[in-house]
């Protein structure tokens, strides 16, 4: 008798299968890393952790932030500290140069 029997040769397709899977498992996707991540210094991990997306620091809201503009000062305005009243503007001439 020459051949395989069909057990032999279910048993062998499985065998091939079960290569095949462990082969593709064994590639490594771009996304996936060979090397562990190096192991970095408390300096480098702060500023890693800083300097991420979602980190505290940029969720805060700066009061300081907020500049507060000086008020206009029209002719006629007094300054209350030193009591000066702002002169007139003078007249400009109607005629062009």
């Amino acid at each position: 008798m020459t051949g395989y029997t069909p057990d032999e040769k279910l048993r062998l397709q499985q065998l091939r299968a079960l290569r095949r899977r462990w082969l593709k498992d064994q590639e490594l996707s771009p996304r996936e890393p060979v090397l562990p991540p190096p192991k970095l210094g408390p300096v480098a991990s702060f500023w890693e952790r800083f300097l991420q997306p979602g980190s505290f620091w940029r969720l805060q809201k700066m009061p300081y932030g907020i500049i507060e503009g000086k008020p206009k000062v029209f002719p006629g305005d007094k300054i209350l500290e030193t009591g000066e009243i702002i002169p007139p503007m003078e007249e400009e001439p109607t005629s062009h140069h």
